[in-house]
Formats: C-alpha cells, sequence, structure tokens
C-alpha cells in the first residue's frame, strides 16, 4: 500500500502520558517552501525507514515525519511566542495515526511538561482533525499550563529544540479533535531549531493567510471528568494504604493478615484479567481468554512499544506504571533475592541484612522465582546469552544461579530470574493480593487517587480521594480512631501527596501553595518541613552494543498483534515458548565490582538483550546495558510543579568518581569481549576508551530518557538522623514513619537510603515485609 500524507499546522492538546523526549538534535534539517502559499519553513525530518526498539531519538519513521517553522524576522532579538508551523506526517499503514510535536525550550522537549501538538486525519475525504493547514500558532511558544514554572521558550536565546512523535495506531474516534490516543509507536526524538535559520523577512504577510480545506479544530478540548461513587461517612478503617504496587500490595496483605480493616486505594486500573484486567491486542487474539497483556511475560515490554493509554503515570516526566501492580505489572519481572550488602551498607540498624532474614525468607516462599519460565522447561531464544558467556567464560568469570547465591555479584554471570510463574507474569497481584482479598476485612479499591491527607497537626484523620476513571471513589475517607496511613505511591508518587499535605520542604510546599491547592491546603502554621524530594537515586545507565552472526533477532513489538503462529499456540495451550519469556530476550545478567578513585566499591550489573539501538538496527546486534549500582555517589532531587505534576529537578547522575568507575567496567567489558570470533563493538567505536564513549553521552536533564534505569529511590529516605533537625537527612524512621507525624508511614521504593545491586522489584517487597513488621509491633 502506498503511504498517505498529511500536512497541517497544528493546535495544542496538552498530554503527558508518553514516554518523555529529550533534547538532542537527532534530526535531518533543510527548507522547504510550499507551493500554494510560497511559505519557506526551517525544516526538521526523519526520513522514511523501519523503527527499531522503542524508537527514541529515531531518525527514520515509517512513512516519514517534517516539522517546519518560520519565525518573525526580530526573533533572535526580542522573544516571540508565535511562529507559522508545518507537519508533514504519515499514516503508512493505511489504519490511521497521528502525528505531533513537542514546544520545547533552550533544554529539553519532554512530554510531561511542554504543550504538544497533534494532527491526523479524519477518514472524512481530506479532512485534518486538531489542525490548521498553515495557521499562526497563538503563544505556543509560552508554556501551556497556567501553575507551571516558567520553561518558556526564548528565541533570543539563539536556539530551542522541539520534538516529535508519530504513530501508526490512530485515535479512538478519528473524527473527534479531543479523541483519546494511544502511546506512539512510529518514532519519536527531539531536534534543534537555530532561530536564525527560521527567520524570514515575510513572516507578517505570511502570518495574515487563512487555512484551506476542510478542519476539524479541537481548541476547546478539556480534560476529562469522571462519575465517581461517593464515600460513605460512617466507614472507616484501621489502615489505609495509598498505592498498589510492589511496596502496598504487600504491606495490605500483612496489615490485613493480623486482623486489622485494610484499605488500598489504588489510582489505576485493573492490569492482570485476575483481577479484571482487560486489555488485549486490538485484533483480538487474546479474546476469550483470561489474560491481558500485562499477563503474558513476552509483551512486557509493550509500555516502551506501543503502550495504551491510561497505563503510565501522566503527572510525572518520567516513565511509570500507574495501574494495579504498579511497576510489578509493566516491568520485566527481573526478580532478585537482596545481595546482603545492599542492606548492610546502606541501610541503618534494625535493616541490616541479618535483620531482613525472614522478611526475604517470606517473600521467596512466596514469590520463588525462575530462570526457565517456560512451562516446558526449555529456555529459547538463547543465541545472545551463547555469544556472551563465551567471552566471560574464557575470561574466567562464573556462572550462577543467581537466587541460589545472592551474596556472588562479582564477575558473575547468570540466566535472568523473574518472578513469573505458571507462565505467567505472576508477582505480588499472583499472590499477596489474592489472600488479601480472601479477607473480609481488606478493601480495594480502583481508579482512584488520594489528593491530600487531612491532618491536625501530626495526625492524620482522613484522605480526600477523587475519581480517575469512571467508578473510581470520591469525597473523603476515615481513619479509624487511633488508625494509620501508610503512602506507598511510589519514588514521585509518595513525595507529591506528602508535599500537598503540608509536608516538605519550604519551597516545595509554597509551589503547592500557589496551585489550584492553595485554598484547601493546610494552614501554614501546621506544615512539617522535612526534605521530602532529596536524596533521588536510579541506577545510571549506559548502554553499549555489539554485534555477532550468530544473533538473531525476534521481533516482539511484532507479537502484540501478530505473533508466530507457533509461538501463539504454544503460550496459550502449554504456557510455552518465547512468549513465556520476558522481551527482548533478557539474557545473560553479569555483575562486577569496580573500586573507584575514591577508593568507594560499586556494583556494576551489565543485562543484556537481543535488539539493537543508538541508531544499530535489530537483526544480529545486541544491547548491554551497564546499570551503576550500590555504591553510587549521585544524587538528585524531584520537585513539585505549579500544575501538581512531578519532574526530576536535579538529575540524580554525574559525580566524577561514579563515571570513572562506569569508564573502568566498560573498558573490562570491552575486552573480555573482543577476543570472541565473529564479535563486532559496535559502541563504543573500535580504539575507544570507556572514558571517551562517556565524554559524548551527554548526563543532563535533556537527556534523562537515554540514562536513566527507572529505577528511582530515596525521596523519602529512612534513616536515623530527623530531617526535623539541622543537617538531618530522613524523612521516616527506622519504624517508617513521617518524623513529625504521629501515624504517617510510608513503604516503598523512596525510603531506599541507597542504590541497590540489582533491579528493585524484589528488594521492595522485601522492605514492605519487614515494614509491616516494625509498624504492627509499634505501640498504638
Amino acid at each position: 500500500m502506498r503511504p498517505s500524507t498529511f500536512l497541517g499546522g497544528v493546535i495544542g492538546v496538552a498530554l503527558s502520558s508518553f514516554h518523555p523526549i529529550v533534547a538532542q538534535d537527532f534530526a535531518y534539517h533543510g527548507t522547504y517552501t510550499e507551493p500554494n502559499t510560497n511559505i519557506t519553513f526551517f525544516t526538521s525530518y526523519q526520513t522514511n525507514g523501519t523503527v527499531t526498539g522503542s524508537g527514541i531519538f529515531s531518525l527514520v519513521s515509517n512513512g516519514g515525519f517534517t516539522f517546519g517553522m518560520t519565525l518573525p524576522p526580530n526573533a533572535a532579538t526580542v522573544d516571540s511566542h508565535e511562529y507559522i508551523g508545518l507537519i508533514i506526517g504519515s499514516t503508512p499503514t493505511g489504519q490511521g495515526g497521528w502525528s505531533g510535536i513537542v514546544h520545547g525550550d533552550e533544554n529539553s522537549a519532554s512530554m510531561p511538561n511542554h504543550l504538544f501538538l497533534l494532527a491526523w486525519p479524519t477518514g472524512v475525504e481530506n479532512q485534518i482533525a486538531t489542525s490548521f493547514r498553515f495557521s499562526q500558532c497563538q503563544n505556543c511558544l509560552i508554556f501551556d499550563d497556567p501553575f507551571q514554572t516558567s520553561f518558556n521558550t526564548s528565541t533570543t536565546k539563539g536556539s530551542f529544540f522541539q520534538g516529535w512523535a508519530q504513530s501508526t495506531v490512530g485515535p479512538a474516534d478519528a473524527k473527534d479533535p479531543c479523541s483519546p490516543i494511544q502511546q506512539h509507536d512510529n518514532g519519536m526524538g527531539v531536534f534543534n531549531i537555530p532561530v536564525a535559520s527560521a527567520t524570514q523577512a515575510s513572516y507578517s504577510a505570511w502570518a495574515t493567510k487563512t487555512a484551506t480545506g476542510p478542519l476539524a479544530t479541537g481548541t476547546s478540548c478539556t480534560t476529562a471528568t469522571y462519575s465517581g461513587i461517593p464515600i460513605p461517612q460512617d466507614t472507616s478503617y484501621d489502615y489505609i494504604v495509598v498505592g498498589a504496587g510492589a511496596g502496598g500490595i504487600p504491606m495490605a496483605d500483612k496489615l490485613s493478615a493480623a486482623g486489622k480493616s485494610v484499605l488500598l486505594i489504588e489510582k489505576g486500573f485493573a492490569s492482570s484479567a485476575r483481577w479484571g484486567g482487560t486489555l488485549r491486542p486490538e485484533n483480538h487474539w487474546l479474546d476469550g481468554q483470561n489474560l491481558t497483556w500485562f499477563d503474558i511475560p513476552g509483551e512486557c515490554n509493550r509500555i516502551w512499544n506501543g503502550g495504551t493509554a491510561g497505563v503510565t503515570c501522566t503527572d510525572t516526566d518520567q516513565m511509570a506504571g500507574c495501574i494495579l501492580g504498579g511497576g510489578t505489572a509493566v516491568n520485566a519481572g527481573l526478580w532478585w533475592k537482596p545481595n546482603p550488602d545492599d542492606w548492610n551498607i546502606n541501610f541503618p540498624e534494625g535493616w541490616k541484612s541479618t535483620d531482613m532474614v525472614g522478611a526475604t525468607e517470606r517473600v521467596f516462599s512466596r514469590i520463588p522465582g525462575t530462570d526457565h519460565p517456560s512451562m516446558d522447561g526449555q529456555r529459547y531464544l538463547q543465541s545472545g546469552f551463547d555469544v556472551v558467556t563465551e567471552g566471560l567464560l574464557s575470561a574466567g568469570w562464573k556462572q550462577v544461579t543467581a537466587n541460589d547465591a545472592p551474596e556472588q555479584k562479582n564477575r558473575t554471570f547468570a540466566h535472568a530470574a523473574h518472578m513469573f510463574s505458571g507462565g505467567e507474569r505472576g508477582g505480588p497481584m499472583a499472590t499477596y493480593l489474592v489472600t488479601a482479598n480472601g479477607r473480609s476485612n481488606f478493601h480495594l479499591w480502583l481508579n482512584s487517587s488520594v489528593e491530600r491527607i487531612n491532618r491536625e497537626g501530626g495526625l492524620a484523620n482522613s484522605l480526600k480521594v477523587i475519581p480517575t476513571n469512571d467508578g473510581g471513589r470520591i469525597g473523603t475517607v476515615n481513619l479509624a480512631p487511633k488508625g494509620r496511613v501508610i503512602l506507598s505511591a511510589g519514588t514521585f508518587g509518595t513525595p507529591k501527596l506528602l508535599f500537598r499535605s503540608g509536608i516538605g520542604p519550604q519551597d516545595q510546599l509554597e509551589v503547592v501553595k500557589s496551585s489550584i491547592d492553595g485554598t484547601s491546603m493546610i494552614d501554614q502554621s501546621q506544615w512539617i518541613n522535612l526534605p521530602v524530594g532529596y536524596g533521588l537515586s536510579d541506577h545510571l545507565n549506559t548502554d553499549t552494543v555489539i554485534s555477532h552472526p550468530n544473533v538473531s533477532y525476534y521481533d516482539w513489538p511484532a507479537a502484540w498483534l501478530t505473533p508466530i503462529e507457533k509461538d501463539k499456540t504454544d503460550y496459550l495451550t502449554k504456557r510455552s515458548g518465547p512468549l513465556a519469556q520476558a522481551a527482548p530476550n533478557i539474557n545473560p545478567i553479569m555483575w562486577e565490582e569496580v573500586t573507584g578513585p575514591d577508593g568507594i566499591v560499586r556494583t556494576m550489573q551489565w543485562q543484556a538483550r537481543v535488539e539493537g539501538s543508538n541508531s544499530i538496527p535489530n537483526g544480529n546486534s545486541m544491547t548491554l546495558s551497564l546499570y551503576l549500582g550500590r555504591g553510587e555517589i549521585s544524587r538528585g532531587r524531584i520537585s513539585i510543579q505549579k500544575g501538581l505534576n512531578m519532574i526530576v529537578s536535579t538529575i540524580p547522575y554525574g559525580d566524577a568518581n561514579d563515571l570513572a568507575a562506569v569508564a573502568i567496567a566498560i573498558d573490562n567489558m570491552v575486552n573480555i569481549l573482543k577476543p570472541v570470533p565473529g564479535l563486532t563493538w559496535n559502541l563504543p567505536a573500535p580504539n575507544v576508551t570507556g572514558a571517551q564513549y562517556l565524554e559524548g553521552i551527554d548526563l543532563t536533564y535533556a537527556n534523562v530518557g537515554a540514562r536513566r534505569a527507572n529505577h528511582w529511590m530515596g525521596t523519602t529516605k529512612l534513616g536515623t538522623d530527623s530531617g526535623l533537625e539541622a543537617n538531618g537527612t530522613s524523612v521516616v524512621d527506622i519504624n517508617c514513619k513521617v518524623y513529625g507525624t504521629e501515624n504517617i508511614f510510608v513503604a516503598d521504593a523512596s525510603i531506599f537510603p541507597g542504590q541497590a545491586t540489582t533491579n528493585p522489584s524484589a528488594l521492595i517487597v522485601v522492605a514492605s515485609e519487614h515494614a509491616s513488621e516494625r509498624i504492627l509491633a509499634l505501640p498504638v
């Protein structure tokens, strides 16, 4: 089928549910004069080609993509907030699609924080939705959120960034300009607009032109409102747990097992079919099965390849799952028994490895994990594992069964262990939530978001709740006398709720006071000043790429709609084959300890997968992602904006000693794999050292998307140095109670004082198990 194209200067629809676009110049550039109007545009474009991997920073898009911009002639000396724009998008499959641009600034073009403009064909003759053919965009370069800290574009700074994204899947209702859309699957990236190249002397004359052709505009699209179920005022609970993820689900189970009345509140909808989830492939090959895409291990990277509306959090600038199960519903399910040093080095007394033995045994008795998830016991698609381990074994590295030897994390490698069971995702939703749900004293509310904790001084008494989808709860839910609140909303969600409840640094509470929360916020005299949001940690990720003729790519994104028939049948009838394994061929996992110039030992986890990246195409390529773990010095900060969304305001990467250790690890791996016959190092290129390679990869807010592992931790740090005191850094004590409060607790990734050796899901569940014991043991 011949690809179709459409043109339009688009109008704005504010969106925030997408994989953030980050600022580097990943585009070709030129000029284009539109023949009907003679308007000349400075263009940034992607050529026609096949998008690989997640499509981030893609220089190609199926059908191509072009954005053009024309600025007033004096834009270099006088800030212009208007421009004439052009989009040439494509619908190459003939099944609809959409194209869009993100208005950025001199630093970034992140979707959650900037105005996103969309266009698509409605299917009615040549009609275009949410676009004018050519129109002057009114104040598009002034940030669209009136409550947001200014990230406005300044044309007088000489250049700024714009983002782009494109999808082959059309809106739910192509004729409706305000229709919901799904996540992009046809590339995404960012490009630089040099102001001098985009200015045109004829701008004023061109700006008077009016659009031609049939248009369907969505200038007044509004935020969706949902019908909620009123909360009865005569109902109260001993414990209210906020957030049904790796921390919240085990916590709610343990509290209800102790005989307490427990309410678990989750802002997202059901993911797994076990809990009423319904998200399945659009071509219906899963219809009639008690499965959703969340349940199938081989669909785990769906969130990065097309996604589904409503799954990702819309109030952060990072990728996170706001859905039942949280990260454990959407991640690759990697499941590691904790390295004892992750407790011993990072945590205070009461949380050392000897203290954690009981919780660890309980967790792994319920979720033992497996490194051979296919129910026939076979491991599939092992070409990448075989190639890499040939070099590791020759270099003297040791193969281990990781969860039988959690302390062996230096020059060792293993088959990946996952939380999967019975050929399905498993994890907390298939264990802890099942037993909790069997108790009459346990209650679960989905599609409901907690706006704030109502409190008098340090004593919480109720929570304000609103629906996030139809059927959610609305109103105020009460704590029973001497009741408690447990926050398990994650590294971004928990601080946000604390900020809105008057708990956090002065500057953040002032932001909330200036927002729409201002009139309902607790009085300033009752604010509790704690370092919430500081201490942000993440595995610094560095992608390297190798290739080998024996490596073979399996098309995981295609398996969403058109899985190989035998693989589909084997999975549906026997829960075996490639679809019972995590995409995209995650194997092997490798660990090494590296001592930095400062004498600190840092753990490195290499995570291999069979797919290309960084413009290296799929085929016989492998991406080896290097995670910098325990021992990492760098810390960052998250902040709340006036629109009540959360951003990484200080990135947790960049310490010189951290980077020096990463460079050593890269050099070591290059030397280990170089002797493997037929193996080619693509990145870093031959004769490029680890240090030189790192120098060429930006460590800026604009490039967070390329360097993050999405293993965010530390923003409500657990420790003995109370943040209420001078120079104190901790938000919660060793019982997970928020300093300065009587009955507000935190149990999720945000309490971790430092980064872990491995992917953290299992550690978060273990921490929640341990925290539940400490909380229940406290006198009321």
